[in-house]
């Protein structure tokens, strides 16, 4: 079982794949979505929930969901046709950092993705080279709640990870963008994210006692869910920022 099987599975009952509430979810596109027929492009889409969540909000949106993932992008595609939203959303089995459009978008979406470009400012350059003018980016990141400790450290992090939360919005800011809402995740967020994280791995190695991989997604499971309980959780915070570009002088 690979890293990529292991996600797919973990996120069975948490198809966001970020630390944040339905709620949350429906309060950001509410805040971010365009109007008048704009287009939604999410960038590392995994199985394409923001643009499914968007486009039956707003059925007039037409969307584009990028990822490496071509068995995650399959799946998004069937799970579209199902909601009868085939026509308005195209899903494209490739990487985002080299994805190419004829469009240009009023919202660009990129949430938990950016180590896809290598960092948070690559992401958003990356963002804005798709935007129509006046057009929002809604990007989710994971920063510093507090300085880690050696706990979290061990637990497969680097201090030079993240920044806290001001440094990282100073970063953004001094980028030339200027935000407009944000939410950060809660503790009860980043908790019944990580039990749903576990115990969907938990469940689906006990409900296949006889597959070759059920000893495996038992051990990613316990080591995942050690690294949060006595590592990161508490340290670890994850920002969703809708931002615009700031005018030029």
């Amino acid at each position: 079982m690979d890293r990529r099987q292991i996600s797919s599975v973990a996120h069975t009952d948490h198809p966001i794949a970020a630390p944040l509430s339905d709620d949350s979810v429906r309060t950001l596109l509410d805040r971010a979505l365009p109007s008048g027929g704009a287009r939604l492009l999410d960038l590392g889409c995994g199985s394409g929930t923001w643009l499914m969540r968007a486009q039956a909000a707003r059925p007039d949106l037409r969307g584009d969901g990028v990822d490496n993932d071509a068995e995650a992008i399959a799946a998004a595609g069937r799970a579209a046709d199902e909601a009868g939203l085939g026509d308005r959303i195209a899903f494209h089995a490739r990487d985002a950092a080299e994805f190419s459009s004829p469009h240009r978008y009023g919202l660009v979406l990129s949430i938990g993705a950016t180590h896809a470009f290598g960092g948070l400012l690559p992401t958003l350059k990356a963002a804005g080279n798709h935007l129509a003018p006046g057009g929002s980016v809604l990007i989710g990141e994971c920063f510093w709640e507090r300085e880690p400790g050696r706990k979290t450290l061990d637990a497969g992090f680097a201090a030079d990870d993240y920044a806290d939360l001001a440094t990282t919005v100073d970063r953004i800011t001094a980028d030339g963008w200027v935000p407009l809402y944000g939410h950060v995740s809660t503790p009860g967020e980043w908790d019944d994210y990580e039990w749903s994280w576990t115990g969907s791995l938990s469940r689906w190695a006990l409900d296949h006692p006889e597959h070759p991989d059920h000893g495996q997604a038992f051990e990613a499971a316990a080591a995942h869910r050690e690294a949060w309980l006595h590592g990161y959780r508490g340290t670890l915070g994850f920002v969703t920022l809708l931002l615009r570009r700031a005018p030029r002088p």
